[in-house]
């Protein structure tokens, strides 16, 4: 048996770490939940339960992804050092991620998405406009997790670069959002984007849902590109500035040179922005995403 399968060696306490981060992975997960209903005025389970919310049920779903997205970084990192340590580790990056993921929502919603009451459409039943919110969290988290592999140790020098790196996460955000605005004004009589998401035009959701998951996966691999500093506040912060803004650009230029040869003799702005065809905009969030995969591989080999 031994010469079909050969397993690693792993630490005889190896389930106790494991037990560890479980249990408080389940505890911050039902902290996220008491958040998404502590300020409305129905309970998470009367929304979706009672009354069948599915664009609450898409938006909290979103969250708690993007929460597990980030405490994959943690656990098994302190494995060795300690239970202790291991507990406040799991406990202190899980805390800094919800406020962190809490934050980007807001400020997702009052910066990038500034002409759209996210969290009242929502409530509304918009499913476009949660669609957008759970990939805005999700691309967060999954940038956010990067970081947070990027620096060495828990220490307050590595929150301080989670942190202060986080406003690239919003900056990449803004910058994107705010491209994709002008391009789509341009190509439809100078409308509105976000009038286009609160009027529930499904197909450019879920094109958008794909340009913002592409966008983190391709940001993620700028730590492959950087040399971590624990005092280097200002040089953490505009490097992954830098690089994640050229890498998006490029992203962006890529997924429209690709969408021009496999839908060549389609018009698919014009199927996605004006036909609403889901189909089209299912390939587009395929390309954006599949697209960035390839190139963070590549980019991988350098870390």
């Amino acid at each position: 048996m031994e010469t079909l399968v050969k397993l690693v060696d792993l630490p005889s306490d190896l389930w106790v770490y494991l037990l560890i981060d479980l249990g408080l992975a389940l505890f911050l997960l039902m902290v996220m939940k008491w958040m998404a209903g502590a300020f409305r005025k129905s309970t998470v389970t009367e929304e979706l339960g009672v009354k069948d919310n599915f664009a609450f049920g898409i938006s909290i779903a979103g969250g708690m992804l993007s929460l597990c997205i980030v405490l994959s970084s943690v656990v098994g990192r302190h494995v060795g050092l300690g239970y202790e340590q291991a507990a406040i580790g799991m406990l202190t990056f899980g805390l800094v991620g919800i406020i962190l993921v809490k934050f980007g929502r807001f400020a997702h919603d009052k910066l990038v998405l500034n002409r759209l009451d996210s969290q009242a459409l929502i409530a509304d039943r918009s499913v476009s406009v949660a669609l957008v919110d759970a990939a805005s969290l999700i691309a967060s988290a999954i940038i956010l997790r990067s970081m947070m592999l990027w620096v060495d140790g828990s220490d307050f020098n590595a929150i301080i670069a989670i942190t202060t790196g986080f406003l690239v996460v919003l900056a990449v955000l803004l910058v994107l959002t705010r491209l994709i605005e002008r391009r789509y004004a341009k190509g439809n009589q100078n409308d509105s984007f976000q009038g286009a998401l609160r009027k529930g035009q499904m197909a450019l959701a879920i094109e958008h849902s794909g340009n913002l998951l592409g966008t983190a996966t391709i940001v993620a691999s700028a730590g492959s590109l950087l040399t971590y500093n624990p005092e280097g506040y200002v040089s953490n912060v505009s490097g992954w500035l830098g690089v994640s803004v050229v890498l998006t650009v490029s992203l962006m230029l890529l997924v429209n040179l690709s969408k021009r040869i496999i839908l060549f003799g389609m018009d698919y702005r014009q199927e996605i922005d004006q036909q609403h065809n889901v189909g089209v905009a299912c390939l587009a969030l395929t390309l954006s995403i599949g697209i960035a995969l390839v190139v963070n591989g590549v980019l991988g080999f350098l870390g």
